[in-house]
């Protein structure tokens, strides 16, 4: 007997440019621009499938070849997906007509078309319903669908995009790192990150734990930085991240500081 999809029905809240901090991120890695089959999964898209137009039309400047395949367990937001894409079709939107997006029912199983496995599998705001206990298990069907050298994402973000956490993954399941994009233009504290942590880490944020000592570590340089400001928020962060870097902190992706990310190894927050 054939299985349904694997994961529950989530709240699907879906917002226009939600995730383009998670998009333009994907957009430059190896795992899609080296992939020999571009095709990237936006797994859970929501109750509307504007994400995955919008993740086509920007990973398309990086690879014009990429395909996106929106999955939903929810069947009813599949059709809503479908409806979409063919107003998509008839030029009734801003998104290309021509678009390679497609829509299907499916969950952490993955499912797809001839076998293919795909290069991306974006799952944001997915997680966020679950137990922390459960994470291990979709991390490892998701990834395990995955094409040699691919990559899963995992994280969540604000209703408007502008506080967002994901957690790359390899096809053996493996976390690699932790990622934080802020808006910096009227940032308190970098810590606001930690009501939007991946769902492995949102329970962590506690004295003891290696992810509260980073935010606190963040939150001290960034007042440290304040001497800076009137040289604009940018350099602000810049400032803080090279102080965090200097105390210890394994900061990669230095070029992206600017765009307000700051990226570490997961061995630098990984659950105790």
């Amino acid at each position: 007997m054939a299985r349904g999809p694997v994961g529950q029905i989530t709240r699907g809240t879906t917002g226009t440019n939600r995730l383009r901090r998670i998009d333009r991120w994907i957009a430059r890695h190896p795992a899609l621009r080296r992939a020999d089959d571009p095709l990237v999964v936006d797994l859970g898209y929501g109750a509307s499938g504007v994400t995955a137009f919008e993740l086509f039309a920007r990973l398309s400047r990086a690879r014009p070849d990429v395909e996106v395949l929106g999955l939903e367990i929810d069947p009813a937001r599949v059709v809503r997906a479908r409806a979409q894409l063919d107003d998509v079709r008839a030029g009734a939107t801003p998104f290309a007509a021509d678009s390679r997006v497609s829509f299907a029912r499916g969950g952490f199983e993955v499912p797809v078309p001839g076998g293919r496995r795909p290069a991306i599998v974006r799952a944001m705001n997915v997680l966020r319903q679950y137990d922390e206990s459960e994470v291990g298990a979709a991390w490892a069907a998701m990834a395990g669908r995955l094409a040699p050298g691919g990559l899963l994402v995992e994280g969540t973000c604000d209703e408007i995009g502008r506080i967002a956490t994901w957690v790359a993954i390899t096809p053996d399941a493996e976390p690699r790192s932790l990622t934080l994009s802020l808006r910096l233009a009227g940032l308190e504290h970098p810590s606001i990150a930690a009501e939007r942590l991946p769902k492995a880490l949102i329970h962590r944020n506690v004295p003891g734990e290696r992810v509260h000592a980073f935010l606190a570590a963040l939150d001290t340089e960034w007042g440290r930085a304040a001497s800076v400001s009137p040289f604009g928020a940018v350099h602000r962060w810049r400032t803080a991240l090279a102080a965090v870097q200097a105390a210890g902190w394994p900061l990669q992706e230095r070029a992206r500081w600017r765009l307000g990310e700051v990226t570490v190894p997961w061995s630098a927050v990984a659950p105790r």
